[in-house]
């Protein structure tokens, strides 16, 4: 089983830089994508909808800002796309798509680098995704991949300048401990294969970064136990670059068939 998750910063761009043509030879189970841009209902080019999946959206209300979906090569059980928080919901930012015994999730948290307006609506939503999402999944006896750009790093091997960000959204030691209490009962899928240093999913577009490989990883594939006993392979794409960010594959040595039988 092969899991894709990328945040596309547009869809449209992201499909016009050959994204979904790429994702096709890939040929993955689910793909979460983040960072729509888009009222996916008005976007009729086929380009958006490959031939072999099925496809679900959460839209924000406004226009031409975030948003969220879901691309699977089976149809789900059925689709969850409100997580309960207001200002989340009406952005798009929580899609859930279930196949018997197994979640597909794809979140967008947002960035706290605007001000400290965002940055508490970012805390609104990790408080109450931990307490009302993460303490249920935690006792559920499902299994759950949680795919999404969760805006924040965890360790200073996912980051490249430490030191430099201790006081920026995104590295701050709360943002990094509640990653910690997170940890605890979920597993970073990447991290679990693959313990290399300059690893990052995400670039500014300021100052060369990416060419320098100036980054942050910050995009994550959060997986219950059972999920991450199966992890055979983990990678960052990067030989083609479709948005700021990099798409995040994780594999499985695991069938849908074992959930949904």
């Amino acid at each position: 089983m092969k899991v894709i998750t990328c945040n596309l910063n547009g869809i449209r761009a992201a499909e016009r830089k050959g994204f979904f043509l790429w994702m096709q030879q890939q040929s993955p189970d689910f793909v979460c994508v983040q960072e729509t841009k888009a009222q996916m209902g008005s976007l009729s080019d086929g380009g958006y909808y490959p031939a072999g999946y099925t496809n679900n959206f959460a839209n924000a209300l406004k226009k031409g800002y975030s948003g969220v979906g879901i691309y699977s090569k089976r149809k789900p059980d059925y689709i969850v796309d409100k997580m309960g928080l207001l200002f989340a919901d009406e952005e798009g930012r929580y899609l859930e798509a279930v196949f018997g015994k197994l979640h597909i999730i794809s979140i967008y948290f947002p960035s706290g680098s605007s001000g400290e307006v965002r940055q508490n609506l970012k805390y609104d939503l990790m408080d109450f995704y931990y307490k009302h999402h993460l303490m249920k999944i935690k006792n559920s006896g499902h299994s759950y991949i949680i795919c999404g750009d969760v805006n924040i790093v965890h360790k200073e091997i996912d980051i490249k300048n430490w030191r430099a960000n201790q006081k920026s959204s995104g590295c701050l030691p709360v943002e990094r401990e509640w990653l910690d209490k997170v940890c605890l009962d979920l597993y970073d899928a990447f991290r679990v294969k693959n313990k290399g240093a300059n690893e990052y999913s995400w670039w500014s577009n300021r100052g060369n970064a990416w060419q320098n490989n100036v980054g942050w990883r910050i995009d994550y594939q959060l997986v219950t136990a059972d999920l991450a006993q199966s992890i055979t392979a983990a990678t960052i794409y990067k030989e083609q670059r479709f948005s700021d960010h990099a798409p995040c594959i994780i594999e499985y040595d695991c069938g849908l068939a074992e959930y949904t039988e």
